[in-house]
């Protein structure tokens, strides 16, 4: 009967020493991007002589009108805003596809898919550089939006998601459905996707991130100025395009910019992230 209350008065008496340690944890994972945020509000000699700084006299936004006015941050933008909805669209429905077909269909050799399609979730990205300029060439498809675009229409890491929670819907839903008369596809995107939205809006989410912040496979893609998209402008700002000197607080402006559209797009569906089979019924 005391050990209870004794547990309590402990769990009570060091409760404020967790969220302590939450907080701090907070504060140093967060204090980056605040520290970008004030500098890009700063000149270029404050940025450079204090940093950590919040001295009204500093504050400017001289880096954002020069961001807009001497490069072409809006044509990266454009190009970053194309590639990024069409690979993200293409991506939830090619992955969607595939995690079905995997999960559900019996044919010959399909674990032996999932096994390859594993194995290449282990292969790192940059080991497939050189194999996908050498396929975009061939296919004439170099330094256009298709060659930017079709080789990132499907990833492992997608069809793996999908597969994985198509098996968590009971299989009783698809038998109702072929009994009224429905297809294999008419199952797949009227009946079994839309019970899908917690794990399509994870991969959708995931899709866009990675399309967005995407670099290596644009370097080998393309070398036109015209699609050059937001992750190589901002890395030629980075390697000092504008003109000499530090230009911190124009390479912090163009980071920050970059970051909104992928921060939206969590803030917007972060609570529907993985959270549940909505919809599956109980066998």
């Amino acid at each position: 009967m005391s050990a209870k209350p004794n547990k309590t008065r402990h769990n009570g008496k060091f409760w404020w020493l967790t969220y302590v340690v939450l907080i701090l944890l907070a504060a140093l994972y967060i204090s980056p991007f605040l520290i970008q945020v004030v500098n890009s509000f700063k000149t270029e000699a404050g940025a450079a002589s204090d940093p950590l700084g919040f001295s009204s006299a500093y504050f400017t936004t001289e880096a954002y009108a020069r961001l807009f006015q001497r490069s072409d941050f809006p044509l990266w933008a454009k190009n970053s805003f194309i590639v990024t909805l069409f690979v993200t669209a293409g991506r939830v429905f090619f992955d969607s596809l595939a995690g079905y077909a995997l999960a559900r269909l019996r044919f010959r050799g399909r674990n032996i898919i999932f096994a390859g399609l594993v194995a290449v979730m282990a292969v790192p990205a940059v080991v497939l550089m050189i194999p996908k300029f050498l396929v975009i060439k061939q296919l004439s498809i170099y330094d256009s939006y298709l060659g930017m675009i079709l080789p990132l229409l499907v990833d492992a890491a997608g069809v793996f998601i999908m597969k994985n929670f198509f098996e968590s819907i009971p299989a009783s839903v698809e038998e109702q459905a072929r009994i009224d008369g429905a297809g294999i596809f008419r199952t797949f995107w009227s009946i079994v996707l839309p019970m899908a939205m917690p794990a399509v809006i994870t991969i959708t989410i995931m899709s866009f991130q990675g399309s967005w912040n995407e670099l290596s496979h644009f370097i080998i893609s393309t070398q036109n100025p015209q699609l050059t998209t937001l992750t190589r402008g901002v890395a030629q700002l980075s390697s000092g395009q504008l003109s000499q000197g530090t230009q911190y607080p124009i390479k912090l402006a163009a980071s920050l910019l970059m970051t909104i559209p992928v921060a939206i797009l969590f803030f917007i569906f972060q609570k529907r992230i993985m959270n549940s089979t909505s919809g599956a019924v109980k066998e």
